[in-house]
C-alpha cells in the first residue's frame, strides 16, 4: 500500500505542494517539445511527399549543423554563414533527386526506405571528411542567461529556439494547407503516376520538399547544435523525433507539433516526479513507452489518417 502510495500519490502531492517549480518544469517540457517538433517536421515533409520514412534525415540536421559551424570556423560571418549554409541544403536536395530519387519513381516505399538510409551513411562520412569529427561549440548570438517570468525561471536560448521553432512551424502549416504547392505535395503522395498523369511535376515537387526539409534542418541543428553542442551523436535525436510522429501521425503537421509537446513535457515531468521512485532515468524511455501504448491503441496518432485496406 505504502509503495502505490508513492508511485501514483505523491507525485501529484509533490505538484500541489511546489505549483511554481512544477511551472518550470512544465513551460521547459514545452520548449523542449518545439525542439522535438522541429525535428518530426523533416520526417513529415518527406513522407507527405513520397509515403516514406526518410531514415537520413536525423544525419541532414548534423551535416547542417557541420557545414555551419565549419563555415564560421573559417571566418564567415554568422549571417553569410546561414545563407551559405541554406544554398548547401537545396543543392543537396537537388542532387538528391537527381541523383536517387528520380531513378526510384513509383518503386515500392521499402526501396525508396533503404535508399535514405544509404544516404544517412553517406552524409555521416561525407561531413566527417569535410568538416572533421571533434566536437564543435556553435554560437549564433543567442542569449543563454536565464530569466524570470512572473516568477518562473527559464533558460533565454530556450525560449528563443521555442520561438523561432514556432514561427516556422506555422509558415510550414500554411504552405501545406494554403498554397496550390502543397496541395500538389499530397497528390504526389497518394500516387505518383496519378500526379504525373494531371501535370503535377514530380522532380520539382521533390526538389522544393527535400529543399524545405533540409532548411527545417538547418534550423533544427541550429538549436540543438547551440544547446548540446555539435557532434556526430546529434544525429541520434532523429530516434527521439521517432515517438512524435507515432503520436502525432506520419501525415500530419499539427500532430508533428503537438505530439512533440506531448513527448517534451511527459518525459520532462516523469524524469522529475516518478524518475526518483524507480532510480532515474526515465527521460531516456518514456517517449518511446508512450509511442508504444500509442501503437497499441491508436497506430495511426492523433492526427494521421486511418488507413483501411482490402484483402
Amino acid at each position: 500500500m505504502e509503495t502505490l502510495h508513492a508511485v501514483f500519490v505523491a507525485p501529484w502531492l509533490d505538484m500541489w505542494e511546489a505549483p511554481v517549480f512544477f511551472a518550470e518544469v512544465f513551460v521547459s517540457g514545452l520548449l523542449t517539445g518545439v525542439m522535438y517538433s522541429l525535428v518530426a517536421l523533416g520526417f513529415v515533409l518527406i513522407f507527405k511527399a513520397s509515403g516514406t520514412f526518410n531514415f537520413a534525415q536525423g544525419v541532414m540536421v548534423l551535416f547542417a549543423a557541420l557545414t555551419l559551424v565549419g563555415l564560421m570556423e573559417k571566418g564567415v560571418p554568422v549571417w553569410l554563414a546561414l545563407i551559405l549554409t541554406a544554398v548547401v541544403m537545396v543543392v543537396l536536395a537537388i542532387v538528391i533527386e537527381r541523383v536517387m530519387l528520380r531513378p526510384l519513381v513509383n518503386q515500392e516505399h521499402i526501396i525508396l526506405f533503404m535508399a535514405t538510409i544509404g544516404l544517412a551513411f553517406f552524409l555521416e562520412g561525407f561531413g566527417e571528411l569535410i568538416w572533421g569529427s571533434n566536437v564543435k561549440r556553435l554560437d549564433v548570438g543567442i542569449p543563454e542567461e536565464p530569466v524570470m517570468i512572473k516568477g518562473v525561471l527559464l533558460n533565454s536560448f530556450d525560449i528563443w529556439a521555442a520561438a523561432i521553432g514556432a514561427i516556422l512551424v506555422a509558415g510550414l502549416a500554411v504552405f501545406f494547407h494554403k498554397t496550390p504547392i502543397g496541395r500538389a505535395l499530397r497528390a504526389v503522395a497518394d500516387d505518383h503516376q496519378a500526379a504525373l498523369s494531371v501535370g503535377i511535376p514530380l522532380k520539382t515537387i521533390w526538389i522544393i520538399v527535400w529543399s524545405v526539409a533540409g532548411i527545417v534542418a538547418l534550423v533544427a541543428g541550429i538549436m540543438w547544435g547551440g544547446k548540446s553542442g555539435v557532434q556526430f551523436s546529434l544525429s541520434l535525436i532523429a530516434f527521439k523525433a521517432l515517438p512524435v510522429l507515432i503520436l502525432g501521425g506520419f501525415t500530419s503537421v499539427p500532430g508533428a507539433i503537438v505530439g512533440g509537446l506531448i513527448i517534451g513535457v511527459g518525459e520532462k515531468v516523469a524524469e522529475v516526479y516518478w524518475g526518483p521512485l524507480i532510480g532515474g532515468a526515465i527521460e531516456n524511455w518514456f517517449a518511446y513507452v508512450l509511442a508504444l501504448v500509442f501503437l497499441l491503441f491508436r497506430p495511426q496518432g492523433l492526427f494521421g489518417e486511418r488507413i483501411i485496406e482490402r484483402v
